[in-house]
């Protein structure tokens, strides 16, 4: 997978971390991605980058657009693991319904991701952003950040799945393509 600079990564939340196209709507339950939202204008701007090349170079990429709360802003800094999205989304049968977004198993990196959460994403319940959800964010590199942390990016706009409503390459055996 090539890191995006206004960044269509796909990343979940760091273990124990913490859409208006084809009808797949907000949870993107097609056989391929459908954008959701903003993310089509996010999506014409975004640069090809690969993670290294952010990590170590975060200068060069600070104008392209590409784990804790403030309760009262909404500002959050989370943790996350860069995870390399499949095209081809894994399904429990032949309907599109039952296509979940599908993610690699294994991750490529950590990062940091500083973003100001929405309120719809506040909510207590099973929908909210929190421990396990798939993060995709489109934002700019503000550091290289450390080996451990990875780069830290300013997202602009950002889709998120709650823990269930996504699948990694590890359900293959008991989902189909």
């Amino acid at each position: 997978m090539r890191w995006k600079s206004s960044i269509p990564w796909f990343l979940s939340l760091a273990l124990g971390l913490v859409i208006a196209g084809c009808g797949a709507g907000r949870w993107g339950y097609a056989r391929t991605y459908a954008a959701w939202g903003e993310e089509p204008t996010h999506l014409q701007e975004q640069v090809d980058l690969s993670y290294e090349e952010v990590r170590r170079f975060p200068d060069r990429h600070a104008d392209e657009l590409i784990d804790d709360l403030d309760p009262e802003t909404g500002e959050a800094r989370l943790i996350l693991q860069l995870r390399d999205h499949r095209d081809r989304h894994l399904c429990s049968d032949e309907t599109e319904g039952s296509c979940r977004v599908t993610i690699s198993q294994r991750d490529i990196g950590p990062f940091v991701a500083e973003l100001t959460v929405r309120q719809e994403d506040l909510v207590d319940g099973p929908d909210r952003l929190w421990t396990g959800s798939l993060v995709k964010v489109y934002g700019h590199v503000v550091e290289g950040g450390t080996d451990e942390s990875g780069p830290i990016i300013r997202v602009d706009w950002y889709r998120q799945w709650p823990h269930g409503r996504y699948v990694t390459t590890g359900a293959a055996g008991a989902m189909r393509r």
